[in-house]
């Protein structure tokens, strides 16, 4: 049986490659905890979460004041102890995004050492339910783009093979439409338009805009209220046509069960690193998967990739590169179809030397 011997923390900060803005808030920064866990036959795996850029050195000193002595001398491949173990010494903490943060940087790591011992890529580790997922594209559709920028990246991205792309709402209402409607005539019916309200809407509000976007046939309405307004959400599904999609910012399995029992969404979109790693990531796809409900995560396209296409309900990859310049791999791409690497691990090959250079004065630890 081998055994966790260290456990290392760094964080760097990375400048989105676009300028990102929603209706809430600009991203200006993305803070990304890596942990590197080491065990005493000799394998190593690295895992990582993000922030939009507060919260990162308050993940990397709970990971390394409290969550990473925890680890050592535990058996790595009991991933499911070790992250019941993790949650419940932090359970004055939890529910919540810095705790979910952090275990989520351990249990990425601790996946991508099971597969390397295993020898086989995340996504068949996972379950190995589908070859590819298709794509749509975030970042031509940021809220202080105008409409013919929207509509070329739109026309862009259909043209490369993209199944969609999604844009941000949150302006005046019929100046929303006005944009999602250019963007519509230019790319017809057989490409797919997503909107995110980025929870910036109240319910009247959001019923309101789901009855004016009805008409442009939309994938789907994404974050249109705060996600702890549940009942706001059962209201809002029940007045419309249009698919509600929430995921995001729901840092629990039990909160998706009441969304998906209380008819409050039809579209899920778990994020591996705010949900608190893989480990719980496929619980809530499979819960998903009970309601016939499809997972269609949010950013972190180099997990997301594996994980969509290990289950069967996994409908869509969102297109929005983040790690180019700490790594040397990149998503392999396909007809418009995200492709899951079949190297052993989480399929991403990080650029150490990169890493070094890139991180934040006092975030690194090493615990053993």
């Amino acid at each position: 049986m081998a055994k966790i011997e260290r456990v290392e923390i760094q964080m760097v900060i990375l400048e989105p490659m676009v300028k990102r803005t929603d209706a809430i808030q600009s991203f200006v920064s993305q803070e990304t905890p890596i942990v590197r866990i080491f065990a005493d036959d000799g394998v190593v795996g690295a895992g990582y979460s993000f922030t939009i850029g507060t919260g990162g050195h308050a993940i990397v000193d709970l990971i390394a004041r409290h969550l990473a002595p925890q680890m050592l001398g535990e058996d790595p491949e009991r991933i499911e102890a070790i992250w019941k173990k993790l949650f419940f010494h932090t359970h004055a903490t939890a529910v919540g995004a810095i705790t979910s943060l952090a275990l989520a940087a351990i249990d990425t790591a601790l996946w991508d050492m099971k597969c390397r011992r295993s020898g086989r890529p995340l996504h068949i580790e996972a379950g190995g339910a589908q070859k590819s997922v298709p794509l749509y594209t975030t970042e031509g559709g940021w809220l202080h783009i105008e409409i013919p920028a929207l509509v070329e990246d739109a026309l862009r991205a259909k043209a490369a093979g993209f199944g969609g792309s999604k844009i941000k709402v949150g302006r005046r209402p019929q100046e929303d439409v006005k944009r999602l409607a250019a963007v519509r005539e230019a790319v017809g019916t057989d490409f797919e338009i997503m909107v995110d309200g980025n929870q910036g809407a109240n319910v009247d509000d959001a019923i309101r805009r789901a009855r004016l976007y009805e008409p442009l046939d939309l994938a789907w309405y994404e974050e249109p209220l705060p996600a702890e307004d549940l009942g706001g959400h059962i209201r809002l599904s029940q007045a419309t046509t249009l698919p509600v999609a929430v995921g995001e910012s729901i840092y629990s399995i039990s909160h998706f069960r009441e969304y998906l029992q209380q008819g409050a969404c039809s579209i899920v979109q778990a994020d591996v690193a705010r949900i608190g790693g893989i480990t719980p990531w496929l619980k809530v796809a499979h819960l998903a998967e009970s309601f016939n409900v499809a997972i269609c995560p949010h950013f972190l396209m180099e997990l997301h990739v594996s994980l969509s296409a290990a289950v069967p309900n996994g409908r869509w990859i969102e297109y929005i590169p983040q790690l180019d310049r700490i790594t040397h791999s990149r998503m392999t791409i396909e007809n418009g179809r995200a492709v899951p690497p079949n190297q052993p691990g989480l399929g991403i090959d990080w650029d150490w030397d990169a890493i070094r250079r890139l991180t934040a004065e006092g975030t690194t630890h090493a615990v053993s």
